[in-house]
């Protein structure tokens, strides 16, 4: 990959940021069309997260293991491979007709949406070694992602309201088809050679069915009772699972997360910031479409058209603006100020009312948490690399993603049953339904303003933005 010329370089880059862009698409649209989707499948309000979370769960779990074969077995191979499996993975979503069906669908597309991702950000971090050029390479990785967004929520809308949600997953065909052909012309064949080719399965499996099992937990928890030997059983496996994953690790000659990793400051806090801060955000998508949706009777369009806004100014940060910032400032200050500035915007959703408008009660916030996002992003995925050795890019890159998806599960799940919850308490004392609705998303809404406020102030507070390097990965260690 060093030897690549400049040119070759940004082409690769071209490459991968169209694998980001379908997988974001595809995120996007499922949260315009999750009120159609419950209607026309029957999920009820709690168990519509897993048409999230199973995509969630796998994503998050096999992150790590992504990352790992990339290092092993050579980044383009898997990239490929993961694209395959998530285009056909969408195929069988688009053509599910049941709950079962479009869940498994759904999880499959999450593995094959990990590869792609986990692979896509340790070759764009080995292509770019240079300080400017990954912040600038950064950049175009998040305009993308962010421009997919703006894409996604109109043609889910578009889709939704035309035809049918069916077909929100069978766009990804021609994508795929195309990133899938420039992959073979395009992408860079070269791989990090890494000393140890051994590969932590037993890591692997045991950490992802701990999340599975503490998200079914949550989910579940309404219906099953939070005190029933169900809930607090499966949560107790999961725990346990979760502490044998730890053991592991520290047993292990080539360990899925080498727990030194969190030796080093940016790294730990890096991660602890985007559990939490994913876990706010995952809620926002979610829960402000079916606040607008089931309390303001929105449309599909509309909803597409309100979460336009926060989409098109994440992109203006993320194409520019944002590296200016971080080059300027660094990523401490922004970071802080990024996440504070979503808190706020979260915390104006938990005091809308039942009869909200537009301009008044979604535009401010959208715009807050748009502006939040955008400045936020690029320096907490530059601090959580910014310690680690090139060698070590694909672990480090599937810890970061692994985090923040796992946090959006967890955070996701927890959140959607708090509302479930509230809302369920106030029905059954005979508040009219938008009212116990709105009340119960509010409840969700706040308690996610505190998360992203909280990791602001963590963000802020304890990410160490410049230093000499030291320590066994020759960045800061604790």
């Amino acid at each position: 990959m060093n030897a690549l010329d400049n040119r070759k370089r940004w082409i690769a880059l071209l490459v991968l940021t169209l694998g980001s862009l379908m997988i974001v698409l595809d995120t996007t649209i499922v949260n315009v069309a999750l009120p159609s989707i419950r209607t026309d499948l029957g999920f009820s309000e709690a168990s519509l997260a897993w048409v999230v979370n199973a995509y969630l769960l796998t994503f998050g779990g096999f992150l790590l293991l992504g990352g790992r074969l990339g290092d092993l077995y050579g980044h383009r191979r898997l990239f490929i491979a993961g694209l395959l499996l998530f285009t056909l993975a969408s195929l069988g979503c688009g053509l599910a007709t049941t709950q079962f069906v479009l869940i498994a669908a759904r999880a499959v597309q999450g593995i094959g949406g990990a590869i792609v991702s986990a692979v896509s950000l340790s070759l764009m971090m080995n292509l770019f070694t240079e300080p400017a050029d990954r912040t600038k390479a950064m950049g175009v990785f998040g305009f993308v992602s962010s421009a997919g967004g703006s894409i996604g929520v109109l043609l889910g809308g578009v889709l939704t309201s035309t035809l049918t949600w069916h077909w929100i997953f069978l766009v990804n065909l021609p994508l795929g088809a195309l990133v899938l052909v420039l992959s073979f012309l395009l992408l860079p064949a070269a791989r990090v050679q890494v000393a140890d080719t051994r590969i932590d399965i037993a890591g692997a499996l045991t950490v992802t069915v701990s999340l599975m099992l503490a998200v079914y937990a949550i989910v579940n928890g309404n219906i099953t009772g939070w005190g029933s030997f169900e809930t607090l059983g499966l949560l107790g496996v999961a725990i346990a699972l979760f502490a044998v994953f730890l053991v592991i690790e520290t047993k292990v000659a080539a360990p899925l997360m080498p727990l030194s990793l969190f030796r080093l400051r940016n790294v730990s806090v890096a991660n602890i910031v985007g559990v939490l801060w994913a876990a706010a955000m995952f809620a926002w998508f979610f829960l402000s479409a079916l606040y607008m949706q089931l309390v303001l009777a929105y449309t599909p369009m509309q909803i597409a058209l309100a979460f336009l806004p926060a989409n098109l100014i994440m992109a203006a940060f993320s194409i520019g603006l944002s590296a200016k910032i971080v080059m300027k400032f660094g990523i401490r200050g922004p970071l802080c100020a990024g996440l504070l500035i979503a808190a706020t915007g979260l915390a104006l959703f938990a005091l809308a009312p039942v009869g909200g408008s537009f301009v008044l009660n979604v535009l401010p916030n959208m715009v807050l948490l748009g502006i939040g996002a955008g400045i936020a992003f690029n320096p907490m995925l530059m601090a959580a690399m910014s310690d680690v050795p090139p060698d070590e890019s694909g672990l480090a890159s599937g810890l970061v993603n692994t985090a923040f998806m796992m946090g959006g599960a967890l955070g996701l799940a927890a959140l959607a049953s708090l509302a479930s919850f509230r809302s369920g308490h106030l029905l059954a004392a005979g508040v009219p339904s938008a009212s116990a609705l709105n009340s119960g998303y509010h409840a969700a809404f706040l308690t996610g303003a505190i998360f992203a406020a909280t990791a602001g102030i963590l963000g802020g507070a304890l990410i160490r933005a410049k230093g000499p390097a030291h320590g066994p990965h020759g960045g800061h260690a604790l």
